[in-house]
């Protein structure tokens, strides 16, 4: 009997032991909630939408940090302007990039490496030595001298895409069109294929690429391919259900068409003038971010807004903190390409669609001359109107319209 009170005394110490240790630590984690056991949130966060899963938790829990656990993982979601800024100012010290494994088949592919395979922090921090980082942040073809080169290229390939798939149509899905074009030009400035039955199986066939491939490619035909697209597709819409702002940027590409020789393709100095019709595709990536944000793994303790993060979490950024707050942006569900008139920039952090940092995205200038092009000849020949203006957008991460986006369209 006394053996048995002993036990059971013992027993009850060591619980109380590990609930108060439990207690302690998990008062230093930020507020929120792992949901149900094994599912976690994951449910909520796939099958709603993500920025409302994470605008609710904000306004439940902090502007600035909660927990909660998506698809197996234990997971901090930094918010606001101040969290992106200190997000970007730690990749590769307290970060690294990360796909939980539900989304391998969302983002192609995905392997993770064994933990005896992973390079230590120190390996990762990028370096005047580290050829390596160097190569993949800054690629040689993406330099703007390399960019001049292919201008020229984006140019005419976008204008005999338009001709095949828009001339003499009434109405055109969109959608489809935009991939179509961004996968021609991304296939010949990436992967060096010029010629157009090739292109056309590998654009009906670019679903079914093999793992193996898409490792190699995913980077590159994900910022080429799949976030321009998006964005060209909800241009379009944008400029269909406002006719003012189509018509400031259709006289601001027939000026510089004008100005030039015809047959003469774009050029750099082109690009610089279209000052307005740059501010309507970042009001486009603000209202529709091309991709809607992504996970980090921990791989250095840290506190952040007085909470702490342990190593082996993960971190889920997401652009929509900011992008759709009335405290940054004004009438956020108006479409507005003023905000971003000379001397109304948005306050630091706050418009980031193309992350920052060392992860910023490398393809930004690429991407910013292929949306350019395209605006420059789509609006030259055609005017529009959008079939379906309440058409429903899907997708978690890549958004894209539910019908492709058909256009009625009128030649000029």
């Amino acid at each position: 009997m006394e053996l048995l009170t002993l036990a059971a005394s013992i027993l009850l110490i060591a619980l109380t032991f590990f609930l108060l240790r439990r207690s302690s630590s998990d008062a230093t984690l930020p507020p929120g909630s792992f949901g149900w056991p094994i599912l976690g949130e994951s449910v909520e966060f796939l099958f709603g939408k993500p920025e409302k899963f994470v605008g609710d938790r904000m306004r439940k829990y902090s502007p600035d940090i909660f927990k909660t656990k998506i698809l197996g993982e234990k997971t901090a979601v930094i918010c606001g302007p101040t969290g992106h800024k200190f997000l970007f100012s730690n990749e590769q010290k307290l970060f690294t990039a990360f796909r939980p494994h539900p989304m391998q088949h969302l983002f192609r592919s995905y392997k993770p490496k064994s933990a005896a395979a992973v390079p230590p922090p120190a390996a990762l921090l990028p370096s005047k030595d580290n050829d390596e980082t160097k190569a993949i942040r800054q690629p040689g073809f993406l330099k703007p001298e390399a960019l001049m080169r292919y201008l020229a290229g984006m140019d005419l390939i976008t204008q005999k895409q338009l001709h095949i798939h828009c001339h003499g149509k009434k109405v055109v899905e969109f959608y489809p069109l935009s991939k179509t074009i961004t996968l021609t030009i991304a296939c010949q400035f990436f992967l060096g294929i010029n010629n157009p039955e090739r292109i056309a199986r590998f654009v009906k066939n670019f679903d079914d690429v093999t793992p193996e491939i898409a490792d190699k490619m995913m980077g590159l035909l994900t910022a080429g391919y799949s976030t321009v697209a998006t964005t060209m597709t909800f241009l379009m819409k944008y400029l269909g259900l406002n006719p003012d702002i189509y018509e400031r940027v259709r006289a601001e590409q027939l000026a510089i068409a004008a100005a030039k020789k015809e047959g003469v393709p774009l050029d750099w100095e082109d690009m610089a003038k279209m000052k307005y019709s740059w501010n309507v595709i970042c009001e486009t990536m603000r209202m529709v971010p091309p991709l809607q944000g992504t996970f980090r793994e921990v791989i250095e303790e840290f506190t952040y807004a007085g909470y702490t993060i342990p190593k082996g979490w993960k971190v889920y950024w997401t652009v929509s903190t900011t992008s759709m707050n009335p405290q940054y942006f004004k009438d956020p569900e108006r479409f507005n390409p003023s905000r971003y008139d000379e001397g109304e920039a948005p306050p630091p952090y706050t418009y980031v669609p193309f992350g920052g940092g060392l992860r910023m995205c490398p393809g930004k200038e690429y991407a910013r001359i292929s949306i350019l092009a395209f605006v420059h000849n789509v609006v030259k020949k055609y005017r529009w109107e959008v079939v379906d203006p309440n058409e429903k957008v899907e997708g978690d991460m890549m958004p894209e319209p539910q019908k492709g986006l058909p256009v009625r369209l009128y030649q000029h």
